[in-house]
């Protein structure tokens, strides 16, 4: 079965780094858009990054644009999720997430998404 599997949450400070990692089993990780999310106290999920199959296309959240970069290994089965400059309006839970069918184009809408990780929680305090 489909399993996602996030990590590497913790609290930072203000203007900190972190990069979250994404585990991917039971199905061709090679063929499908992957995507970062997260989701606040009291507010919904949001969209922050996507990337194609091919890891030649991405997408960012306005909000995180110049900050956060997604990346991809093939080979390993992974989505990474490198925050810089962190603030503490990016506190929340960070989901990876997939599209339920390969070669899907990427969306910035949650609905889209049929697979998600557990979540890890992201803590950016001053």
């Amino acid at each position: 079965q489909v399993q996602l599997e996030d990590t590497g949450g913790g609290l930072v400070q203000v203007g900190g780094s972190l990069r979250l990692s994404c585990a991917a089993s039971g199905f061709t990780f090679s063929r499908y858009t992957m995507g970062w999310f997260r989701q606040a106290p009291g507010k919904e999920r949001e969209f922050v990054a996507a990337i194609d199959w091919t890891g030649s296309s991405t997408y960012y959240a306005a909000s995180v644009k110049g900050r956060f970069t997604i990346s991809r290994d093939n080979t390993e089965n992974r989505v990474y999720l490198q925050m810089n400059s962190l603030k503490p309006e990016d506190t929340a839970i960070y989901y990876c997430a997939a599209p339920t069918n390969p070669y899907q184009g990427s969306s910035q809408n949650s609905e889209d998404y049929g697979y998600w990780g557990q979540g890890t929680q992201v803590t950016v305090s001053s």
